[in-house]
């Protein structure tokens, strides 16, 4: 049996199990709702690893030099974003009286995220642009 067909028999299991328990809560049963949370979070658990499964598959079918070209690259897009990133850019007094627990770091942690992401749109941005120019140029 390959995986394929072992993947299409669990599901199957878990969407009739799904498909009782929602029942179960169409009728009134209300305690039921946490055992449709467990087949939830079995499906996502699942997926989770067979996914991680094919990305290490193709990690180590494909070229491994370029896969570490691209995740060095990633990683230091992400250094780059969290040293330029200050985390004293707004007052956070404001935040902590009202309760919530906003730090130097966290708002450290957040611009460097905000970073990163208008660096790889740009990125994505110019590839595209880039890739349509050169189709262009090429006819």
């Amino acid at each position: 049996m390959d995986l394929h067909k072992i993947l299409k028999i669990v599901a199957m299991i878990l969407a009739v199990i799904g498909v009782i328990f929602a029942l179960l809560v169409a009728t009134g049963s209300e305690s039921m709702i946490d055992n449709m949370l467990y087949v939830s979070y079995l499906t996502l658990a699942i997926i989770i690893v067979v996914v991680l499964i094919y990305v290490f598959k193709g990690l180590l079918a494909g070229n491994i030099k370029k896969t570490l070209m691209s995740l060095g690259l990633f990683l230091g897009i992400a250094l780059i974003s969290y040293f330029i990133s200050s985390g004293t850019d707004l007052d956070l007094q404001s935040f902590i009286d009202k309760g919530q627990d906003i730090t130097e770091s966290t708002s450290k942690n957040v611009g460097a995220g905000l970073y990163m992401f208008y660096a790889l749109s740009l990125i994505a941005i110019g590839t595209v642009v880039f890739s349509g120019f050169k189709k262009l140029t090429n006819k």
